[in-house]
């Protein structure tokens, strides 16, 4: 029996040993409640606090892979890596982090202005799979150059015309005199899951969703606790942007005040607290959340 197909009683989740959103990931698992054991060593196969999960570390392009073949149950990537190995695999929440465009860009003094104008030329990428679709799919005809890292001097060294790259600002292709002349996909860092392990660990991975999503959920809200008179209470009201409205409840020590709580985005607080003051709010608490469930 191969290593791949081997009964395993404990749920594995494969995550990023290196590279831009692994340490995101790592944060965003362990504020989840799942902690890690000696995370910044990443051994292989790695215990977490939660006896039923273990880690997988693995390079961010071999994790569709791994996870599509039943070596990990779930896993942690970019969605451009899961398009580029073409997997099999199941997306099962959109992390709303770790966002990157993948792009095709030429060197500004190169006159190309479409990708049709590179018809017969060389392009440098990282990702030949999704690159040979986009092409293909577009009649064009290039000739890829693979290339392991820094796609972007590709064209000053001589080896391509044009670069097909993952960018977050695009402040590295300027830099590199590069400009953008057709994005071809947006990514997100995604969870996936094997189809035959979402049905054997169903429990525990909707667990482990419950708990990621909770904190993305609680990202850039924050918890505001309020007194406010009874004659303020529907001007207090009136202003507060809460996701579901404010919760009212008596004060104890007053006939005439009422605690007010609210969840609202970080976005609004600036002008808000000032403004709820105006509207007769007093002793205003302004919380962090960690997390918020569904």
């Amino acid at each position: 029996m191969s290593p791949n197909t081997k009964v395993r009683n404990v749920l594995r989740l494969a995550i990023p040993n290196k590279g831009r959103i692994a340490d995101p990931i790592i944060e965003l698992v362990e504020a989840g409640g799942l902690k890690l054991e000696n995370s910044r060593t990443r051994k292989l196969i790695t215990k977490t606090s939660d006896s039923e999960i273990e880690v997988l570390f693995a390079r961010p392009i071999d994790i569709p892979e791994y996870v599509a073949n039943g070596a990990a149950d779930i896993g942690i990537t970019g969605r451009d890596m899961v398009l580029e190995r073409g997997s099999d695999v199941e997306e099962i929440l959109d992390l709303k982090s770790g966002n990157a465009r993948l792009v095709l860009a030429v060197p500004e003094d190169s006159g190309i202005k479409s990708a049709s104008d590179l018809n017969g030329l060389r392009v440098a990428t990282e990702f030949p799979g999704i690159c040979e679709k986009y092409f293909n799919e577009q009649n064009i005809s290039v000739s890829l150059v693979p290339v392991g890292g820094a796609c972007e001097a590709a064209p000053y060294l001589g080896i391509a015309d044009a670069v097909v790259d993952l960018t977050s600002s695009g402040t590295t292709l300027a830099t590199n005199n590069l400009i953008i002349i057709d994005e071809i996909l947006n990514s997100t860092t995604i969870l996936i899951g094997n189809k035959n392990s979402k049905v054997k660990f169903s429990e525990k991975i909707e667990e482990f969703c419950t708990a990621i999503d909770s904190v993305i959920r609680a990202r850039g809200q924050r918890y505001l606790m309020m007194n406010v008179e009874r004659k303020c209470l529907d001007r207090v009201r009136d202003v507060l942007p809460g996701l579901s409205g404010p919760t009212v409840m008596d004060v104890v020590s007053s006939d005439n005040m009422v605690a007010v709580h609210a969840v609202v985005s970080e976005d609004h607080l600036y002008s808000l607290v000032s403004t709820l003051k105006r509207a007769g709010a007093k002793d205003i608490l302004v919380v962090p959340i960690e997390r918020m469930i569904r």
